[in-house]
C-alpha cells in the first residue's frame, strides 16, 4: 500500500500555492509515495477577497479534518500574519478537535514551509508559533535542518526557508518564489516523504 502524504496549505496571492507544486513534486518522487494537494476553507467572502486584491483560487481540492485523518504524513504550508500562520489555516486547525480527541493525528511526521512579505517578516517565528498545533495532536515536527546543503548558506541573493522548512518571499506580491526557492520546496518535499515512508515501514 502506497505511503500517502498531504501537502495542505492556505494560498491567498499564489506564493505558498507554488511552493506547494514544487514540494508535491518532491514528495512524488519518492517511490512508494503518494503525494496529494489540499486547500483548507476560505474564511473571507468574496467581496472581501477581492477589495484584497487576492488571486482566484484553483481547482486544488479543499480538505475536511476527517480527510486529514487518511494520511500518513504532511506539510503543511501558510502565509504569515503578524509572525503566525494565516487565520485561515488557524480556523482550520481549530476544527480538528475531534482528531485531537480521539489522537489520530499522533505519531505522524509532519512539516512546515510558508511565505512572507519580508526578511524580519516571520521567516522563522511563523514556522516556531505553527508548531504548538502539531505538538497538541501529538504529531512529530520534521525540520529540514541543513539538508538543502549548499543553498542553505546562499547569501548572493535573495532566498526564503530556515531550518524550519522551505519558504519565499513575497515582497509587495509580486515577487514570485526563485529557482533557488523551488529547489529548497521539491528538497523539503523529498525528504518527508522519505521519513515518512521510513516510519510507516517501521
Amino acid at each position: 500500500m502506497a505511503t500517502k502524504v498531504y501537502i495542505v496549505y492556505y494560498s491567498m496571492y499564489g506564493h505558498v500555492e507554488k511552493l506547494a507544486q514544487e514540494i508535491k513534486k518532491g514528495a512524488a518522487s519518492v517511490e512508494g509515495v503518494e503525494a496529494k494537494l489540499w486547500q483548507v476553507p476560505e474564511t473571507l467572502n468574496e467581496e472581501v477577497l477581492g477589495k484584497m486584491s487576492a488571486a482566484p483560487k484553483s481547482d486544488t481540492p479543499i480538505i475536511t479534518a476527517a480527510e486529514l485523518a487518511e494520511a500518513d504524513g504532511y506539510i503543511f504550508g501558510f502565509p504569515t500574519r503578524f509572525g503566525m500562520m494565516s487565520a485561515q489555516f488557524k480556523a482550520f486547525f481549530d476544527s480538528t478537535g475531534g482528531l485531537w480527541r480521539t489522537q489520530s493525528l499522533s505519531g505522524k511526521p509532519a512539516g512546515i514551509f510558508y511565505s512572507t512579505g519580508s526578511q524580519g517578516g516571520g521567516q522563522e517565528t511563523t514556522a516556531l508559533t505553527a508548531i504548538t498545533q502539531l505538538v497538541h495532536h501529538g504529531m512529530i515536527f520534521v525540520p529540514i535542518g541543513y539538508t538543502f546543503g549548499a543553498g542553505m548558506f546562499e547569501m548572493e541573493k535573495v532566498k526564503g526557508g530556515s531550518p524550519y522548512g522551505a519558504g519565499t518571499y513575497a515582497g509587495d506580491g509580486s515577487r514570485q518564489p526563485s529557482e533557488l526557492e523551488l529547489e529548497q520546496a521539491f528538497h523539503q518535499g523529498k525528504y518527508i516523504a522519505t521519513i515518512t515512508k521510513k516510519l510507516k515501514g517501521a
